[in-house]
C-alpha cells in the first residue's frame, strides 16, 4: 500500500512539531552492528538508541549521587 504525498507531508508535520532530531556519525559498519544488535532484541534501531541513551543518562545520574 503506497502512501499518498498528502498523507506523508500530514506525517511529516506531524514528527516535526513532535519530537527533535538528532544526527549520529559513526564509523562505517557500525550501523549494521546496530541495527542486528537492536534486531536480535526486537527492536528498532531507534529504540535501541533511545533506550542506550535513557539508561547511559540514569547510570551517571546514579554515580553522582
Amino acid at each position: 500500500m503506497s502512501v499518498s504525498k498528502a498523507q506523508q507531508a500530514s506525517v511529516n508535520r506531524y514528527v516535526k512539531a513532535n519530537y527533535d532530531r538528532i544526527n549520529v556519525t559513526m564509523p562505517k559498519g557500525c550501523k549494521d552492528i546496530i541495527k542486528a544488535h537492536a534486531e536480535t532484541r526486537g527492536e528498532s534501531v531507534n529504540a535501541f538508541v533511545n533506550r542506550a541513551i535513557n539508561e547511559a543518562m540514569a547510570r551517571d545520574e546514579s554515580a553522582e549521587k
